[in-house]
């Protein structure tokens, strides 16, 4: 007989996936030039910054879940 799939839990390190979304999609606040830094307005490092961000905050979730599924 096949397994009854295992239930997930709700873990609390998902919620910091949220902060990249909710940061990028504020458009309002990054929709502007200054400040700039070494000439690229703020609109685009600010998108740039985020991709660091986010990967950097994807890494507590992505180890709870691999973390999870080894038993």
């Amino acid at each position: 007989m096949d397994k009854p799939a295992a239930k997930r839990r709700f873990r609390l390190s998902y919620l910091l996936l949220v902060i990249p979304y909710v940061a990028m999609m504020w458009v309002p606040y990054y929709n502007r030039l200054d400040p700039q830094i070494a000439g690229v307005p703020f609109f685009y490092w600010y998108q740039l910054a985020w991709i660091v961000l986010g990967a950097v905050l994807l890494l507590p979730a992505y180890f709870a879940v691999t973390r999870g599924d080894r038993s």
